[in-house]
């Protein structure tokens, strides 16, 4: 009988996979952490060059997460002793304290669940993903990056900022988007919609792409 090499993946628009895992800092549970959004990021391995830099920066930005009322959480299919004992190496090597949890995953069930293992990539290390979970615990973006490349900070910052303008100001957001920049109105759905757009003093390149300041 052939392996069955089906890999799991979470589907962006429906609730996040549950867990319930150890971590550094105690236990955790996905369901519990509702009514904050969650920046979950798994990592291939402790005590490696690339991820020793990503957890530097994923430090670097910890606090403005936390000011748009974000959980940061790790993951890797290391033990709670390996991820203790590598915080512990980057506070004495480097002086910097890591503050936000680790989950240990040896029996990948939540890398599984999460399809942080690509076969292609490695059959015993999570590739470099990142899930947007909002308040409500739904699924709104992924990113999967390989093991050879570092994620870039700022792009996280940014879709975080995105999804939450989306979500209050239920407007969409153009290729390129920074905070403060103009949003995209949504397109009209009837003509009446659209002739009556034109005189709303949305910024129009045409009928159905409209801008505005938010």
């Amino acid at each position: 009988m052939e392996e069955d090499t089906c890999i799991a993946f979470p589907v962006l628009g429906e609730p996040a996979p549950d867990f319930e895992a150890e971590t550094t800092q105690g236990p955790v549970k996905l369901s519990s952490l509702k009514g904050k959004w969650v920046v979950l990021f798994s990592h291939p391995a402790d005590f490696t060059p690339v991820c020793t830099t990503e957890f530097l920066a994923f430090t670097q930005i910890f606090d403005e997460l936390q000011s748009l009322n974000v959980q940061l959480i790790g993951l890797s299919v290391d033990s709670i002793s390996a991820h203790l004992a590598w915080v512990h190496a980057i506070k004495e090597k480097m002086g910097v304290t890591i503050p936000f949890p680790i989950i240990a995953d040896l029996t990948m069930k939540v890398a599984k669940k999460y399809g942080m293992i690509h076969p292609g990539q490695s059959s015993t290390a999570a590739v470099r993903c990142v899930f947007f979970i909002d308040d409500k615990g739904i699924m709104r973006a992924m990113i999967y990056y390989p093991l050879q490349n570092g994620r870039f900070m700022p792009e996280i910052i940014r879709l975080v900022k995105a999804l939450q303008t989306t979500d209050k100001f239920k407007v969409s957001t153009p290729a390129n988007w920074q905070p403060g920049d103009k949003v995209v109105v949504p397109p009209p759905k009837t003509t009446a919609e659209m002739d009556k757009r034109m005189s709303e003093g949305y910024e129009c390149k045409d009928w159905y792409l409209c801008f505005k300041k938010v």
